[in-house]
């Protein structure tokens, strides 16, 4: 069954929607019929995806937000009920980055600064999100917390951004039995390396490079892959999922990818 009617007229929050894998959901989104507020500390970006969204022939609405700050998140949810009645799931997606270093190397304030983004953030926006799904009586409540392949595995020289990501999991799992009753679904998705916009003017060749070195079928992800299984979890098809952590990374979490020659590679040709 790849019947996805089920999305429309659902009303979606989409945190971190300016760019990258946030745009991608809300576009996909609305192209299903989903109704989405955009929401983004970029307030030029956020209103430029509305106008996209609009071009296509779908409905949204922006508000910006920095999803550290209690009233902004606050307000974040407040204005989706104001615009659209209800609130049927929300995708908390808004996160930062950090430079690669030893632990011990970090500062307090970069720890701090990370920490109320990528896990303040979406604590935030499941605790006033879900409040507004519970008001709404929603039949298929549902969040999506976007975590990343380092919410699942260690990385050198990246504490800060893992520990957070773990947080993040955790939160999922434990919200997943907290709203089972109440029929909300709780997911994780953890992408791997994905091409967006962090990549910047780099190379092609550069990102080949890194994309053969960490993914093991040698390419990048397309932030549509990540939006086609955030559509999959608002719908009904995904209504038994929830606790669920979902890898999306081509199965480099899977092991070590050792070399080696095929006896028979004329099984290719």
């Amino acid at each position: 069954m790849t019947d996805f009617s089920s999305v429309k007229g659902k009303v979606a929050v989409v945190t971190g929607a300016a760019d990258g894998l946030g745009k991608a959901i809300a576009l996909c989104y609305a192209e299903n019929g989903m109704k989405v507020v955009v929401s983004d500390i970029n307030a030029q970006k956020g209103a430029a995806v509305v106008d996209e969204i609009a071009a296509i022939g779908g409905e949204a609405v922006f508000y910006q937000t920095d999803v550290s700050k209690e009233d902004d998140v606050k307000g974040l949810i407040d204005f989706a009920l104001a615009s659209y009645g209800k609130v049927d799931g929300i995708v908390n997606n808004a996160g930062i980055s950090a430079e690669n270093r030893p632990t011990h190397e970090y500062s307090i304030e970069e720890f701090d600064r990370l920490t109320a983004i990528n896990l303040r953030g979406v604590f935030l926006g499941m605790k006033f999100g879900v409040e507004a799904i519970l008001k709404s009586k929603a039949p298929g409540g549902f969040v999506v917390n976007v975590a990343s392949q380092a919410g699942v595995l260690g990385n050198s020289a990246m504490g800060i951004y893992v520990s957070a990501k773990h947080g993040v999991v955790g939160l999922t799992k434990s919200a997943a039995l907290d709203y089972a009753p109440h029929n909300i679904t709780v997911n994780a998705i953890c992408p791997g390396t994905i091409r967006t916009s962090i990549w910047g003017d780099a190379p092609e060749e550069v990102i080949d490079q890194y994309a053969k070195l960490l993914s093991p079928n040698g390419r990048l992800g397309d932030p549509k892959e990540i939006a086609h299984v955030a559509l999959f979890l608002a719908s009904d098809l995904a209504r038994y999922m929830s606790g669920s952590t979902i890898l999306v990374d081509a199965g480099s979490h899977a092991g070590k990818v050792t070399p080696v020659q095929w006896s028979h590679p004329e099984i290719l040709e």
